[in-house]
């Protein structure tokens, strides 16, 4: 080792390359300070960065932010704002976690910029308004679309659940009366099943956008005959035997739906149920009819009515002067009743206590009908039309008789 250092051309050599070294550094620090040095200082202008907003939304409402958007300034080593304005991660924050409704001046936060980054944010305060959330609930209206099969008609939906919550700022929930859903029958055959999302609209019929829960419905919308709900009558005959009368009938149900083709379901008023025989009936009785299909009707809901007949003791009473009518004269004959001579009836009726008391002269007919019939003497029957529940007390054939006769017309001189 000796040996070289003492050597000239060695020292020499060993001298130039330690100062080549020496250059390269030093030119290298050089470039790296006047160029793109980590330690050198940068400036980073962003415009238009939007506002996170931390709040509870279950319970509040943003319904005004001013401004929207800020300029952020960053100022740091070159290298760590290049990262920064790379990664696009970071954040200027609105927490209003702290706040509670109305007008308020808070103060923005930059969130996910590291310590050794200054950060500038014009302005650094917003004006916002936070509103309360209300719930309500309102109904569900499900609108029935297209038409079905040839004879068939959409029935009444039936929505599972019926109502639902909203959730909205008070002065919008306050133009919401129902949320609505939409369900096409066109050409069904069936009842159609499906699930329906829900949405909400104003008084004016415009969209309006809120939490709904639940936001999706079961809808059942059936698929029938046409129908309409129309009395049932019951047709009575027969009474009960002598000593017993008819206090009342009450039948349940009093309507009935009837299922058929549409000109057939228009044109009924009432339908003509079962017939029900009260011949020789000596109790209170329920009866359980089947309704019978008529006319052309394809189906009746319900198929069978209960009919409830009272029965008690009856009573009779004497009803006199009861006025004989004639119908059915002919305009050329006189027609009058010569027996009885007072062209009136006593009869004797037989019913319920409580029918029976109430009973008047007015509410009875006693009827001749002289249709047709040649001058001279008839003996005829007496049609009498009596209130409901009553009858005659004793076997009686009650009879009169009247005499047709031609006018008398004076013969006029021309």
């Amino acid at each position: 080792m000796d040996k070289w250092l003492r050597n000239t051309n060695v020292v020499r050599i060993v001298a130039l390359v330690i100062g080549v070294l020496l250059w390269v550094v030093v030119h290298m620090e050089e470039t790296n300070i006047s160029g793109n040095s980590p330690l050198r200082e940068r400036v980073e202008t962003i415009n238009n960065v939007s506002i996170t907003t931390k709040y509870d939304e279950t319970h509040y409402y943003i319904s005004s932010m001013s401004p929207a958007n800020v300029q952020v300034i960053l100022r740091g080593k070159e290298s760590s704002v290049k990262k920064v304005t790379a990664s696009n991660t970071y954040q200027i924050q609105l927490d209003l976690t702290q706040v509670g409704k109305g007008d308020h001046q808070v103060t923005l936060a930059p969130v996910g910029i590291p310590s050794d980054i200054d950060v500038e944010i014009v302005p650094r305060t917003v004006h916002v308004m936070i509103e309360e959330l209300q719930m309500k609930e309102v109904p569900v209206v499900i609108n029935v679309k297209g038409t079905p099969a040839a004879g068939l008609k959409a029935g009444q939906p039936i929505v599972k659940p019926g109502k639902v919550y909203i959730t909205a700022q008070t002065s919008k929930l306050d133009q919401i009366e129902n949320v609505r859903g939409e369900v096409s029958v066109d050409k069904a055959q069936s009842a159609v099943t499906k699930q329906v999302r829900l949405q909400a609209f104003d008084k004016e019929g415009k969209e309006v956008t809120l939490n709904i829960n639940p936001s999706v419905v079961d809808v059942e919308v059936p698929i029938t005959s046409p129908f309409q709900t129309i009395p049932l009558q019951i047709k009575v005959t027969g009474e009960p035997p002598a000593g017993f009368g008819i206090a009342m009938i009450t039948q349940t149900p009093d309507k009935v739906t009837v299922y058929g083709a549409q000109d057939v379901v228009d044109r009924l008023e009432f339908y003509q149920g079962p017939q029900l025989n009260l011949q020789d009936l000596k109790e209170t009785k329920d009866f359980a009819l089947d309704i019978p299909l008529r006319n052309k009707v394809t189906q009746l809901d319900p198929a069978k009515v209960t009919v409830h007949v009272e029965v008690v003791p009856s009573i009779t009473k004497a009803v006199e002067n009861v006025p004989i009518t004639i119908i059915g004269p002919n305009e050329n004959y006189e027609t009058k009743v010569t027996q009885p001579a007072t062209a009136t009836l006593n009869i004797t009726v037989e019913g319920a206590p409580a029918i029976i008391d109430q009973l008047k002269v007015q509410d009875i007919q006693a009827i001749l009908d002289v249709s047709n019939l040649p001058p001279g003497k008839h003996e005829l029957k007496v049609t009498l039309n009596m209130p409901t529940f009553v009858k005659l007390g004793l076997p009686q054939d009650v009879k009169a008789i009247v005499e047709i006769s031609e006018k008398n017309v004076k013969a006029t001189n021309p």
